[in-house]
């Protein structure tokens, strides 16, 4: 079975590395090695595989070539009602926005120990998430509750195979994400981790990842222009009060 990913355009791989650049992040331009790229949507549901991960890359004809997978970003809804990935309401852990340089190696990831890209274990590999402790189904963004450490935040599949529909997808988060970075289709994976392979195989067992959050930037952009109602408001009114006082 084949990996339903999608070959983005060269317009979309130029809007992406603009996004890189305009953040001063770094941008891999060697061949095949991977810039993987996590958007979280701007209406995230932590249910859903609705965010994406996208890795761009080069060629050996030093041509850029990008690919589109159906993910998650986010903690699951049976996480956050938890209270953490124990019960004992260490707080669910989010991966805030932000690039993160070689904090990953391909190792075995959890109980089952298949291959994936597992967070470091030693002091570089330390990651910062928030914390959401308030047990509902909403992702909560407080950097106050911002920890640090060897969390395990790593990037691997939900269900394995055909999945639920046969076709290699999981169709709910579920069990399979407590704040990881988890690819929806069980054959896309396998495509990416091909690609991880190849990329260890030339410059070593090193990966970074850059995660953009629309959720903040919405939020972000709801507040400036409340912010910015309230300041002509507020001159309206001046404006209005100067008027009637000279009217006078």
């Amino acid at each position: 079975m084949a990996c339903n990913g999608k070959k983005i355009s060269k317009l979309k791989i130029n809007r992406l590395l603009g996004m890189m650049r305009s953040k001063k992040y770094v941008i891999y331009k060697d061949p095949y090695k991977m810039n993987i790229i996590g958007v979280r949507n701007a209406n995230t549901d932590p249910n859903e595989f609705d965010d994406k991960i996208f890795v761009l890359f080069k060629d050996d004809k030093n041509k850029w070539n990008g690919i589109e997978y159906s993910a998650t970003t986010d903690p699951s809804t049976k996480y956050l009602k938890r209270g953490g990935y124990e019960s004992n309401n260490t707080g669910t852990a989010i991966l805030p926005q932000g690039q993160y340089l070689d904090k990953w190696t391909i190792r075995g990831h959890g109980k089952t120990g298949y291959m994936a890209l597992g967070q470091r274990r030693d002091a570089d590999g330390k990651i910062c998430v928030y914390r959401d402790y308030d047990r509902n189904s909403t992702l909560n963004f407080d950097i106050d509750t911002k920890t640090c450490g060897n969390y395990g935040i790593n990037s691997h599949r939900a269900k394995s195979g055909g999945a639920d529909d046969g076709n290699g997808n999981t169709r709910f988060i579920g069990d399979y994400s407590a704040g990881c970075q988890v690819f929806q289709n069980s054959y896309c994976f396998k495509e990416f981790m091909d690609m991880a392979y190849k990329q260890k195989d030339l410059y070593g067992n090193s990966f970074s990842y850059t995660l953009f959050d629309l959720s903040l930037k919405r939020k972000f952009v709801l507040k400036r222009t409340l912010y910015s109602a309230i300041i002509l408001g507020g001159v309206a009114l001046i404006g209005y009060g100067v008027y009637k006082l000279n009217k006078k």
